[in-house]
């Protein structure tokens, strides 16, 4: 109960924030800036940016709970397919890759945190730090979709996509940190055949690679209160 509570209220939110996500630059500013909310840019960072909330204390964090993410192509993705010869895309694909992405980040991150020591639970708590993330500007260089008679197509790169994440306090829903950070799929040397298996693996790698910058993160920060707890 308590669990789809929390989901709701970030939820009922989450339309309106998106719209002003999609197309989503980084954010000119300068290190040190403050955002609306209280949140300060950092001068280094693994992501393209961050925003931490300052003094914040992450050390008592030893769990996460996800909320499943909100996923949006980019602005001009589907105008594009549609002028396209061979790639018909309709509202149900679209809607099929968007679950598809989804399920991939809840998959890839809960693996990752689990392999590095975090528990990933589905009720609030007060060791429990709740991620809000939001997959923008998704592009897909030639999605598998259904198309007459017999055709392939050959890319460099599957595609890209950015990541709009926000870490709360999962008791009292106060706003920790905010990061914004755009993969792109690796670019071959050579064409190759796009399928809907090799645009998947291209997304697992993507959110992989997010994932790996939160526990970076989160082991710096637990490095960092051992060191503090033998001086």
């Amino acid at each position: 109960m308590m669990r789809a509570i929390v989901k709701a209220a970030f939820a009922a939110i989450a339309s309106t924030i998106l719209a002003g996500l999609v197309g989503l630059p980084v954010l000119a500013q300068e290190a040190g800036d403050e955002s609306f909310d209280g949140l300060e840019l950092m001068a280094k960072s693994r992501a393209d940016q961050v925003w931490v909330l300052p003094d914040a204390d992450f050390a008592g964090y030893e769990r996460f709970m996800i909320l499943e993410p909100v996923v949006a192509f980019a602005r001009d993705w589907e105008r594009n397919m549609k002028r396209s010869a061979t790639t018909r895309v309709r509202p149900a694909d679209m809607e099929r890759i968007q679950a598809g992405m989804a399920e991939i980040f809840l998959e890839v991150f809960t693996q990752e945190l689990e392999k590095a020591g975090y528990a990933v639970v589905e009720e609030p708590g007060d060791d429990v730090l709740l991620l809000r993330p939001a997959i923008v500007d998704l592009w897909v260089t030639a999605p598998d979709v259904a198309t007459a008679g017999r055709s392939r197509t050959y890319v460099t790169s599957a595609g890209s996509a950015r990541l709009y994440i926000e870490l709360y306090d999962s008791v009292t829903g106060d706003i920790l940190a905010r990061a914004v950070d755009l993969k792109r799929a690796r670019e071959r040397s050579q064409f190759q055949w796009s399928t809907s298996v090799s645009n998947r693996q291209e997304a697992r790698d993507i959110v992989r690679r997010w994932a790996k910058m939160l526990v970076e993160a989160s082991d710096e920060v637990r490095g960092r209160e051992e060191r503090a707890a033998q001086r």
